[in-house]
């Protein structure tokens, strides 16, 4: 434990040191929020007093911004210069005009917005997720519909898959479309409902003790405080089988998340990742949640039972029924047809 908060000490340290490693672009969203225009504007408040962070809000203006950064190009600069930012807004912009134009169901969804970030990463000062620890890199990794099959059975497919849930972290990062949350406020809660795989994290900012070390939930155990006008939630009680970073996590993660309302439309939020069994160092990522136009939250009619599960394993039995049939008659089975999705070989 004394280590930990050591590591923590010097973590913050170092963030202090290094943000914010390099002014903003002079054009940037992150550089026109009116925090930084105005060092004295304040959040507006609800009725009990606290910082208002109540709304709809999106990483949608996130996408473009790599997670891990390019330390070659960018060394340990958090923002891009000028002339870099002028480039990725064009090539934002291009996107843009591709998705508007586009339809159907994975149409993705641009944002309107361009930030400066040169990674979401902003601890360590290189702007990386952290190597993982030999037991980590141990651990079996479940692809799901990203993988090569054979799909068995239902616990073949990832959490992902089956409709159940992207994690604390991975229900907010930026992914085709979905990347909205509803975030409401009272006096002694905060409630937040993501988009996407639709949960609901219910975090209390009273003095209840948190739940016994052998109650795991999906979402973790949060407990949630103001410091000033920046809201810290830690959480703990996680089980094994969700990720972060791109890593299966272990149940001794802890997360603080810090959500600073910056501007009328844009939320700083910071997510400090403590893993000792998955990670070799706590790291700390960066996204500023955003509003956006007429945004509007739909249902995500997804369930653990879904058309996509009974397709996916009707289709696998029936192949096995043809190689079976194959085998009998002394020939060949059936050949698998594979296509690439996100750089992964899937069955088809």
């Amino acid at each position: 434990m004394r280590l930990l908060t050591i590591t923590a000490i010097l973590s913050a340290a170092v963030l202090c040191i290094a943000g914010p490693a390099g002014a903003q672009a002079a054009g940037s969203a992150d550089a026109k929020a009116a925090k930084r225009v105005d060092p004295k504007w304040k959040a507006p408040r609800t009725p009990w007093g606290h910082p208002d962070i109540s709304g709809t809000w999106t990483t949608d203006d996130m996408r473009g911004i790599p997670m891990s950064r390019d330390v070659k190009r960018y060394g340990t600069r958090q923002h891009l210069t000028d002339e870099e930012f002028a480039a990725r807004a064009k090539q934002r912009q291009a996107a843009r005009d591709v998705d508007d134009a586009r339809t159907g169901t994975f149409r993705n969804e641009e944002g309107t917005r361009d930030f400066s970030y040169t990674s979401m990463v902003i601890d360590p000062p290189d702007g990386r997720v952290p190597p993982t620890t030999p037991a980590a890199r141990a651990r079996p990794r479940q692809g799901g519909s990203f993988g090569v099959g054979p799909w068995e059975k239902i616990q073949d497919f990832s959490l992902y898959d089956r409709c159940i849930t992207r994690g604390a972290i991975g229900s907010f990062m930026p992914a085709v479309y979905g990347n909205g949350a509803r975030i409401v406020q009272t006096p002694n809660a905060i409630v937040i409902t993501y988009e996407m795989i639709h949960d609901t994290r219910i975090i209390p900012l009273d003095s209840k003790p948190a739940l016994g070390s052998n109650i795991q939930l999906w979402m973790g155990d949060a407990r949630g405080h103001w410091e000033g006008d920046t809201l810290v939630v830690e959480s703990s009680n996680f089980t094994d089988r969700t990720a972060v970073g791109g890593s299966p996590h272990s149940t001794q993660l802890r997360l603080t998340e810090r959500f600073t309302r910056i501007d009328p439309e844009m939320i700083d939020y910071e997510i400090t990742v403590n893993d000792p069994l998955t990670f070799t160092r706590p790291w700390t990522m960066r996204l500023t949640i955003t509003q956006q136009p007429d945004y509007e939250i739909y249902e995500y009619a997804c369930h653990e039972g879904n058309h996509a599960m009974r397709n996916a394993l009707s289709a696998e039995r029936a192949y096995e029924k043809a190689a079976a049939e194959a085998k009998e008659k002394g020939v060949p089975p059936p050949e698998r047809v594979f296509e690439r999705v996100n750089g992964a070989d899937r069955a088809r």
